[in-house]
């Protein structure tokens, strides 16, 4: 069948498969921004009291940013298929390519911590199991506190992504059959992003099940909670397919890609403006997060939106850059962007590891430190980590696996091999 990239010669059209090297860079972004929030976070300024803690509280909003990039670059192959009425791509191949990118270098790591400060639960092969497998979330009673085991506390949103991964094949397919009811691309489209839109419905539904009839907050780091972010980058996958087909050259969706991806600056304003009012007391805790129902539900939209705006320039870029590129565009894809986020999923692996070896080194109490004085050698140590991880572990793997031939395979984006979730 005729696509619609072989129907439409519009270069100020969405880019909708192959490499984005500024996504690339968002990667790098949201990971230093991460990063700073956990170094923050162990010396107790993001604790403190006024303007500055509240504003490095805030840097766990990289986390629904991760799951909206998986949702955009993982979901993108099934939403240009669906669209175009065409075959999806090759679950198996999908599901062999997010085994190899994600399980490898999280076992080196995960194995790493256990030795260090898990010794004790070594000989328990639930541990293992639990650990090994990224199920560890789903523990009732865990022999760990907190979100996880020492140096792995931040895998619990590795759990939830894995959950994603699993999922989406089917959820792609029911979302193909309902879009299949359209009779023409546009049809299907408008079929689709309804569909999505459902996801978000979904979270809340997911709230009212952890809060009611009495609290369970465990349940925060399950799946059901995140379906709203990943739906953020499906909408965005969606857009900007319809965009190719749409009949009317100057139709509102085209307009509205278009206008996303000319504005950066204006959509990371709102972006900003859902950053600062998610540092408020609005969506729940600092330490704590979202304690009850309304604050879930603030905490859901003021993510969405935040997400969504920084996301939404780069995913919606035309697929020819323009003579004079966006500043934004000339950050995100300088070299030293699309360096770190070429390891941001070692970043995210190993910080941690290396920001409690450091504190053991300097023998600081928790909630105690200077911020300055941890950041730097807690980033440098972490980047070297992922660095080797990355030349050593990740590239070499996903290097065969991607020889591998498998005739029923459709081409996925490059990025798709690079959406990880380096979160909170």
């Amino acid at each position: 069948m005729t696509t619609a990239l072989s129907r439409s010669a519009n270069t100020a059209l969405p880019q909708v498969s192959g490499h984005q090297p500024a996504l690339e860079g968002m990667r790098a972004l949201a990971a230093l921004l991460v990063l700073l929030f956990h170094v923050a976070m162990e010396t107790g300024d993001a604790l403190a009291p006024g303007v500055g803690g509240a504003l490095l509280a805030g840097g766990d909003m990289a986390v629904p940013l991760f799951f909206a990039l998986s949702g955009l670059l993982l979901y993108r192959p099934w939403a240009n298929a669906a669209i175009d009425g065409e075959p999806g791509p090759s679950v198996r191949s999908y599901l062999r390519r997010r085994a190899a990118r994600i399980l490898p270098a999280y076992w080196l790591v995960a194995v790493v911590a256990l030795l260090l400060w898990s010794r004790e639960h070594l000989g328990t092969p639930r541990a293992w199991l639990e650990i090994l497998t990224l199920t560890f979330i789903y523990n009732p009673a865990p022999w760990w506190t907190g979100t996880g085991p020492r140096g792995l506390g931040q895998m619990w949103s590795l759990c939830v992504e894995v959950a994603f991964y699993v999922l989406l094949p089917l959820l792609a397919v029911g979302l193909a059959m309902l879009a299949a009811r359209g009779s023409d691309p546009e049809g299907r489209a408008r079929i689709l992003l309804t569909g999505v839109a459902v996801l978000p419905v979904l979270s809340l539904a997911a709230l009212v099940i952890q809060f009611f009839p009495e609290p369970r907050l465990h349940l925060h780091a399950w799946p059901p909670r995140a379906l709203g972010l990943f739906a953020v980058g499906m909408a965005l996958a969606v857009l900007a397919r319809w965009a190719w087909w749409e009949r009317d050259a100057a139709g509102p969706v085209r307009r509205f890609c278009q206008t996303l991806a000319a504005s950066p600056g204006l959509c990371w304003s709102v972006a900003a403006a859902a950053y600062l009012l998610g540092c408020t007391p609005l969506t729940g805790d600092r330490f704590r997060g979202a304690e009850d129902f309304w604050a879930g539900v603030a905490e859901l939209l003021v993510t969405m939106v935040f997400a969504f705006f920084l996301i939404a320039p780069l995913a919606l870029l035309p697929q020819e850059p323009t003579a004079r590129p966006s500043w934004l565009r000339t950050f995100l894809e300088h070299r030293t962007m699309r360096f770190l986020g070429r390891v941001s999923y070692g970043i995210f692996l190993w910080q941690f590891v290396v920001l409690y070896l450091w504190r053991d080194v300097t023998n600081q109490e928790a909630f105690t430190g200077f911020f300055p004085l941890d950041l730097v050698p807690v980033a440098a140590g972490t980047i070297l980590l992922a660095a080797a991880t990355y030349y050593w572990v990740e590239q070499p793997i996903m290097a065969r696996v991607t020889r591998r031939p498998d005739a029923s395979a459709t081409p996925e984006p490059a990025d798709a091999d690079r959406a990880t979730a380096p979160q909170r």
